[in-house]
């Protein structure tokens, strides 16, 4: 087994972990390409590293929304990724018969932010034994977010993991309330900022959810400055023809240089 990843931040070097990959398995290629190149710059930069990629998709704003290669396929993808480069692998699932499905493949379940209070979801995803990464829920302030953690705690889970991705403000945005970090640190567990979906604009009249990734340096250097545990991005070789978040995904060849950036952000706050 890996070590358990709300571990992962206590290292030697002290660096925060990061959490990254595409949105979605698109194919059976893809993810190896992007694990390896993630994992040889987080190698070179002593940054823990754990590859995150949905098997699928389930909210989706249009009925024609890429949701996936199957669910079986994608899961065993995700195996292969994770037994071949030796990482821990997140994805996401919706309801209780995908945790136990999900956890036969993966280290790690997360819970969207839209079904963090899902009490059943939680408790499933608890029973598993696996890390469970809960996601704040854009309509939740950070204190709200105990009662999650209590639930886990509840059901048996002493391997979780909090995550900030944004806070709704108006219909089509998201605004970071770094407030979270400190606040969410209460309940004794690791924090991650997510940089990448932080940056959305959902709600789009077309269907298809904008974004700013633009910013994402800019969210990145305030999550590590306040000392967030860890860092999630999505990130892809060609995020205009990604088939899920394009529009708020970094740029696979600009990873390097954001994640020296954060780390000697990082470096300097500590």
């Amino acid at each position: 087994m890996y070590p358990k990843l709300n571990q992962l931040h206590h290292t030697a070097t002290g660096n925060f972990f990061l959490i990254a990959g595409p949105c979605v398995v698109e194919n059976s290629e893809m993810p190896f390409e992007i694990c390896e190149r993630l994992l040889a710059i987080t190698s070179r930069l002593e940054i823990p590293f754990a590859f995150k990629a949905s098997y699928r998709k389930a909210n989706r704003s249009r009925v024609d929304s890429f949701t996936g290669i199957g669910d079986l396929e994608a899961l065993r993808v995700l195996q292969a990724v994770g037994r071949k480069y030796n990482v821990p692998v997140v994805t996401d699932i919706h309801n209780e018969r995908e945790a136990a499905q999900a956890a036969e493949y993966v280290d790690v379940l997360q819970i969207p932010a839209f079904l963090c209070r899902q009490t059943d979801l939680l408790e499933a995803a608890a029973r598993t034994g696996r890390c469970v990464n809960v996601k704040k829920g854009q309509f939740l302030s950070p204190e709200a977010m105990v009662h999650a953690v209590d639930k886990l705690r509840h059901f048996g889970s002493d391997n979780i993991m909090l995550t900030e991705r944004g806070a709704t403000f108006g219909y089509q945005d998201l605004v970071v309330d770094f407030r979270s970090v400190p606040v969410m640190k209460r309940n004794e567990v690791p924090v991650v900022v997510d940089i990448t979906h932080s940056l959305q604009r959902p709600n789009q009249p077309a269907g298809v959810t904008g974004g700013n990734p633009e910013l994402i340096e800019t969210i990145g250097r305030a999550a590590v400055a306040v000392q967030a545990d860890g860092i999630f991005m999505e990130t892809h070789p060609d995020p205009a023809n990604a088939k899920s978040d394009g529009a708020n995904m970094l740029p696979l060849d600009m990873a390097g240089h954001l994640l020296e950036t954060l780390l000697k952000i990082h470096i300097a706050s500590r």
